[in-house]
């Protein structure tokens, strides 16, 4: 086997593993990454069978919802063999997929196990239990009434410290623990591709609680802008210190919140101490400090008014610095509308409940995007005492925890595509959004619907190839960019269908170059045509041909004189040689060649 056959052989190899390496993963992480909420069937709950009526009112709220379980399960085969067929009769370790908004105490999320663990019988309540808490739902706070946008979370007890060293009020950790806004927006579906690593998310509101365990590690010093000098890691409100933990948070002993964004550094900017309340002087400056020192995502708290003038010109400043910038959606009490002074370019959230009922009353049509704002699981930040961290988890409701989760997304879009810009940013958060209400987006009530941070990282958007998109508006319809059936922006194939793009254009080169290189080594030489011999190789035209002259010696002959020129292919001539004989124009060869018969001239044999 000659050298090029063996080049061809491992080029074509070499070319075919690589495709297979980058193929495979995509295939596999296309397959075994459809997360879902799923329950396990219990022997007995409360003494009784299960049965999908009562599962729906205890996840769902309503037995009513029972068809959408059987649904869902109708069918498929379990991990006993048998297939859920009739919905009063379920089976211990059976596993129910259940809808996204199902939450509940035995509610899981995650890719659906292959066997169930084994089945275990519910608790039952005993008489003489002190009765828990009860669980909140929906889309409204726990004292029934919604909360204002600067209301401090539930479960948040305030209370002034006599002589403490911060003069802050202190904290209670709320009992009541709330997982479906973690559960719904599943931001680690985004992890494989981005962490928010090398991000940095100022926080301008309370300041933060930077001491707490959850948080250690991931909170710059900030500043203080009420307090000049101070640092702004310190809380009395709480409220920053729940926007920071939504973002960066992590779960200390396995409870607490989880930040969606947890490489990256919040920069905490207080403009509050002990009143929930800023100047507009404080708030310009405060935004003006977070793009100064290199913030690339802003997150306005609550206590920051848009509608004022200096507040939205330093808005506009930062949006024109290439910054993200994230502020709850205006309410009809906001006059004049802040969205006209700064224009185009921030992320207006509203925060929602797990009902998708609003967290407060947002003036309609200011909507951009929304995310989840009430009963939501963080951590309640006062300031440390002496020999305590301050604060806790708790479970509140707000439009500022929808900000830092959006704030959060957009760290993450900032930390897959460093190149884009802020303006694009915005636009892939917005059109990668989950549609919500009827219509065409962007809806007048949820804008362009509830965040995806898994799909913004990973959907492949051909207008980012092209120019920065104009801003996309706000409350009003227009045509969307080009989505899946039903004005559906499914995943059209994300970094997975990158790699198997990649891997089949590595094979076809592949291919084509081992072709090239097999017609190359199918060519016989033999085939090629043979050359006579080399004295009969003419490479001029014979009829053109100026013959040399022949030699004069001393004391011989002198050469006849040349022939005229003559044309056509058919001539048969005579041109003078050297020996004195003659060569005949031969017009199959197209030369001039010896004639056997010829007279033989000196020096022939």
């Amino acid at each position: 086997m000659s050298w090029i056959s063996r080049t061809a052989i491992r080029v074509l190899l070499a070319g075919m593993a690589g495709a297979a390496v980058l193929a495979l993963p995509a295939t596999a992480q296309a397959a075994g990454e459809e997360y879902v909420k799923y329950y396990t069937v219990t022997s007995a709950y409360n003494g009784s069978p299960e049965n999908l009526t009562e599962i729906a009112g205890r996840f769902l709220g309503s037995g009513g919802r029972a068809g959408e379980i059987f649904d869902r399960n109708a069918g498929r085969k379990q991990p006993d063999g048998k297939v859920l067929a009739d919905p009063g009769r379920l089976r211990a370790g059976w596993l129910l997929v259940m809808p996204w908004d199902a939450v509940g105490a035995g509610i899981q999320y995650g890719v659906l196990p292959d066997k169930a663990p084994a089945p275990t019988k519910t608790k039952t309540k005993s008489p003489t239990s002190k009765p828990s808490p009860p669980a909140v739902g929906g889309g409204t706070p726990a004292t029934g009434t919604r909360p204002s946008p600067g209301a401090i979370p539930s479960g948040v007890a305030s209370q002034q410290t006599p002589g403490g060293s911060t003069g802050c009020a202190s904290a209670a950790a709320s009992s009541t623990k709330s997982d479906w806004a973690r559960l719904r927006l599943a931001a680690d579906k985004a992890w494989p591709q981005s962490r928010g690593k090398g991000q940095v998310v100022a926080v301008i509101d309370s300041g933060v609680n930077g001491v707490m365990p959850q948080l250690a590690g991931r909170v710059a010093g900030g500043s203080d802008i009420v307090q000049p000098g101070r640092r702004g890691d310190t809380d009395c409100l709480g409220t920053g210190t729940a926007m920071a933990a939504v973002v960066v948070a992590k779960q200390v002993s396995g409870d607490g919140p989880v930040g969606a964004a947890p490489d990256a550094t919040v920069l905490p900017i207080r403009i509050a101490v002990n009143q929930p309340a800023a100047t507009p002087e404080v708030q310009a400056k405060a935004i003006e400090t977070a793009v100064s020192a290199g913030a690339t995502v802003l997150a306005l708290g609550t206590y920051v008014d848009a509608s004022d003038a200096k507040v939205a010109q330093a808005i506009a400043t930062a949006i024109t610095r290439n910054v993200v910038v994230v502020l709850g959606a205006p309410t009809p009490a906001k006059q004049p509308d802040p969205q006209a002074k700064i224009g185009e370019g921030a992320l207006w959230v509203a925060g929602v409940g797990v009902d998708d009922k609003w967290a407060v009353d947002y003036r309609k049509g200011t909507v951009d995007v929304a995310a989840p704002g009430v009963n939501v699981s963080s951590l309640g930040g006062t300031a440390p005492t002496a020999g305590t961290a301050g604060g806790g988890p708790v479970t509140g409701s707000g439009t500022h925890y929808a900000v830092g989760y959006t704030a959060a997304e957009a760290a993450l879009v900032r930390a897959a595509y460093p190149e884009l810009t802020a303006q694009q940013v915005t636009h892939r958060i917005k059109v990668t959004a989950d549609r919500m209400g009827d219509g065409d987006p962007p809806h007048s009530q949820y804008g362009w619907g509830f965040l995806n941070p898994g799909e913004a990282v990973t959907k492949v958007l051909t207008e980012e190839a092209k120019e920065p998109p104009a801003p996309l508006p706000t409350g009003v319809v227009s045509e969307p960019a080009p989505a899946g059936p039903a004005g559906q922006a499914k995943d059209s194939g994300g970094r997975s269908t990158v790699l198997i793009v990649t891997a089949l254009l590595m094979i076809a080169a592949a291919l084509l170059l081992g072709h090239r290189i097999w017609r190359l080594l199918r060519r016989d030489p033999a085939d090629e045509p043979a050359a006579g011999p080399e004295e009969e190789i003419d490479l001029y035209d014979p009829r053109f041909r100026t013959p040399a002259p022949a030699l004069v010696t001393s004391g011989g002959p002198a050469p006849p004189p040349s022939p005229p020129p003559v044309n056509g292919p058919s001539f048969t001539g005579h041109r003078p040689v050297d020996d004195g004989g003659e060569d005949h124009w031969s017009r199959v060869g197209g030369h001039w060649s010896d004639q056997a018969d010829r007279p033989a001239g000196p020096g022939r044999g």
